[in-house]
C-alpha cells in the first residue's frame, strides 16, 4: 500500500510540473543546427523543467524573423546577432541581448572562385547576403572598408550554396566558418572566405538571446529561468563534448551526424563560458564602427541594451 501512495505522489508530482510550467517561445536565427546546441541540451537535460519552464523552439520562415518578432513580443526570446540587435535598437525596436551564445564572429564573406585574391576583386560583380537589414549592412561596411565598389547586393537568403554554384553572386555575405565550410566539404566544394574580424569589422559577439522589453518585464523570472538552464548546458559540453553530441541528435535524430559533428568540433570553442555576460566595450567598439560607416544613424549606449540578470 505504501508503495503506490509513493507511486501516486509522484505521479501527482509529474502532473503539476506540466500544469505548473510556464510556456517560453524561443525563436531560432536559422534552421537548427549546433550553434543552437546548448538551447538542445538544456531541454533534453531537463534543465528548462527544472526552472519551471517549457520551451518551444521556433525555426523562423525567413531569416529577418526572430528579433522582429521578440521586439514585438510575438515570440519570448530569439537567436539573433549582436550587429542586429545594436542596428534594431537604432530603428527604434525594443530589445536587449539577454545573454551571449557563440561569442566570437563566425561570419565571413564566403565565395568559390579561386580567382579571388582580395576583397576588392569583387567589385562590379553581385554580392549575396543572408539576413536583411544585417548581413547588407556588414556588406556595405566591409565593401566601404576594403575597396569593393560598383556592387549589386542580392537577398539569398537560406540558398547560399546554389546562389553560389549556380553563379547567381560571386560571394555571399553571412556564411560560417563553422558550418557553411563543412556542408559545402560534404558536397565536394571548397569554400573560401574573409574572416570579419580580418578585414576591419570590430570583433562582436556573433550569437546571443535577445527577448523585447515587453517580454523582459511580464517574464523575468522565465527569462532569468532560461539563462541559468544554458549556463548549465555549458557546463556540460565543456566537461562531456560527447555526450552533449549525443543528446542533440536525440534532440533531432533526422540532422546529418557527419555535418553536425565536423561542424561541431569547429563551433565548440566559440561558444560562451557558463556565466558569461555580454562585453559592454565589445559592442561599444561595433556602434563606434557602425556610426561611422553609416550603419545606424544615432549614438547609442551599449549598457542600454545589455540587459542584468541580476537586476
Amino acid at each position: 500500500m505504501k508503495r503506490y501512495a509513493v507511486l501516486t505522489l509522484m505521479i501527482f508530482f509529474m502532473l503539476c510540473s506540466t500544469v505548473w510550467a510556464q510556456k517560453l517561445t524561443l525563436m531560432l536565427d536559422w534552421f537548427p543546427n549546433v550553434d543552437h546546441l546548448p538551447v538542445y541540451v538544456a531541454r533534453e537535460s531537463g534543465y528548462f523543467a527544472a526552472q519551471g519552464l517549457d520551451v518551444e523552439i521556433i525555426v523562423p520562415s525567413a531569416t529577418s524573423d526572430a528579433l522582429k518578432l521578440a521586439a514585438a513580443g510575438k515570440v519570448d526570446m530569439a537567436v539573433s546577432y549582436q550587429p542586429q540587435t545594436i542596428m534594431a535598437a537604432d530603428a527604434g525596436l525594443k530589445v536587449k541581448a539577454v545573454a551571449p551564445l557563440v561569442v566570437k564572429p563566425l561570419t565571413t564573406l564566403m565565395f568559390l572562385d579561386d580567382s579571388i585574391k582580395t576583397p576588392a576583386d569583387l567589385s562590379g560583380k553581385k554580392i549575396g547576403y543572408t539576413v536583411p537589414g544585417l548581413m547588407d549592412m556588414l556588406l556595405k561596411g566591409f565593401a566601404d572598408i576594403n575597396g569593393i565598389t560598383n556592387y549589386t547586393p542580392v537577398n539569398v537568403g537560406f540558398t547560399i550554396l546554389p546562389a553560389l554554384a549556380s553563379k547567381q553572386v560571386a560571394a555571399v555575405m553571412g556564411p560560417f566558418k563553422t558550418y557553411e565550410t563543412v556542408t559545402m566539404q560534404q558536397q565536394g566544394v571548397t569554400a573560401r572566405f574573409f574572416e570579419l574580424e580580418k578585414y576591419g569589422i570590430p570583433e562582436y559577439e556573433e550569437l546571443i538571446f535577445a527577448a523585447g522589453d515587453s517580454t523582459l518585464e511580464a517574464k523575468k523570472t522565465a527569462v532569468n529561468g532560461f539563462i541559468l538552464a544554458v549556463h548549465k548546458a555549458l557546463i556540460d559540453i565543456k566537461k562531456a563534448p560527447d555526450k552533449a553530441l549525443a543528446l542533440y541528435f536525440k534532440a533531432l535524430p533526422d540532422v546529418d551526424k557527419e555535418t553536425e559533428t565536423k561542424a561541431f568540433a569547429l563551433t565548440a570553442k566559440y561558444f560562451a563560458t557558463p556565466g558569461q555576460v555580454s562585453d559592454p566595450e565589445k559592442w561599444q567598439a561595433f556602434i563606434d564602427f557602425a556610426l561611422k560607416y553609416g550603419l545606424i544613424k544615432n549614438t547609442i549606449n551599449p549598457q542600454t541594451l545589455i540587459y542584468n540578470l541580476n537586476n
